[in-house]
């Protein structure tokens, strides 16, 4: 009779153990492939947050930063996406457009170059692009320097990825009357154009190219990681384009509490931390222990450019089209 009596209760707390388990929340944050590698911020950031959250926390990789906004437009409302992270301003106007994201209702003190108020996008790193090359040869001071040079180069897509984004507004924003010339210049330097930034910097680290768009911090990670010194960002007159890589509440999401939990901590020492040497950005919070050993040698520019999300909206398309209009030379 006792037994009679004890498998039932067994079998009833099996049955609860399981439907905990079954119940721990999940919150889906879609980013760029490099944010989830295994060398970059993804795994470290998911262990400290699920200590806190008592979720489970899941990437979505796809592509570089600009297939985001092109996957979240395909998707629609029918996103699994409850964050999405890895948009920049450059993008902002289009991914505002699509009415897919709600406020963030974050109060954070930011350590950015500029003034940030945006309500629904959430910066959460930031830096410069540059070129960068080997020590020790020929280092162009400018844009059109390297246009002039026979210098080899690797870019990224702008439909495709941030950094080729970035490459066009900071053309476009240095000689907005020329940037047609410009560009038919450079063509002849180009070796090739990547669909994102790791494999555009893989073929630079392989000799394919001799210098690679990227970041004035890309050298901090030799530096750091590797105590090689190297690679340098090369300093140009015109000024470097700024970009500020943000995060974003997906509006339909079913955990609404959990991504407004993700996008604090987003903010919180205990991720900002682990930007600079994973993302090898900076962060959009100063760490309480400041920025690493090596970041003091990095360069900055004299001269920072960066278009508003509308202003950069407003010249994409014209940007792009002397972009694949020099290329197809």
């Amino acid at each position: 009779m006792q037994k009679s009596i004890y498998l039932p209760l067994v079998a009833g707390f099996a049955l609860c153990a399981s439907g905990t388990v079954a119940q721990t929340p999940v919150l889906q944050v879609m980013t760029y492939d490099s944010f989830v590698s295994d060398w970059g911020p993804g795994p470290a950031i998911e262990a400290a947050f699920e200590e806190t959250c008592g979720c489970d926390l899941q990437f979505i990789g796809t592509g570089d930063g600009a297939a985001l906004l092109a996957r979240l437009q395909l998707e629609g409302p029918r996103t699994e996406a409850d964050i999405v992270l890895g948009l920049d301003t450059n993008l902002i106007a289009a991914a505002r457009a699509t009415g897919l994201f709600a406020p963030h209702g974050v109060t954070a003190d930011l350590d950015l170059p500029i003034t940030w108020d945006d309500p629904e996008f959430l910066p959460f790193d930031w830096g410069y692009f540059a070129f960068v090359g080997n020590a020790g040869a020929e280092a162009p001071t400018s844009l059109r320097a390297l246009a002039d040079s026979d210098i080899r180069i690797v870019i990224q897509d702008p439909r495709s990825s941030t950094p080729g984004l970035g490459l066009l507004m900071w053309v476009k924003t240095a000689y907005p009357d020329s940037a047609a010339d410009l560009w038919a210049d450079l063509a002849d330097n180009i070796v090739t154009v990547t669909p994102g930034w790791s494999e555009a910097y893989g073929l630079f680290l392989e000799g394919e190219a001799d210098a690679v768009l990227s970041y004035t911090t890309s050298p901090a990670y030799h530096l750091i990681a590797e105590e090689d010194d190297s690679k340098r960002a090369w300093a140009f007159d015109e000024g470097h384009y700024m970009q500020v890589e943000v995060a974003a509440k997906v509006a339909g999401t079913d955990q609404p509490e959990l991504a407004d939990q993700f996008l604090a901590f987003m903010v919180s020492d205990a991720f900002q931390s682990i930007i600079p040497t994973t993302n090898w950005m900076y962060p959009a919070v100063i760490p309480e222990a400041g920025l690493p050993a090596g970041f003091e040698t990095l360069i900055t520019p004299d001269l920072a450019l960066l278009l508003s999300p509308e202003d950069a909206a407003a010249i994409r398309d014209t940007a792009l089209d002397e972009w694949r209009n020099a290329l197809s030379q």
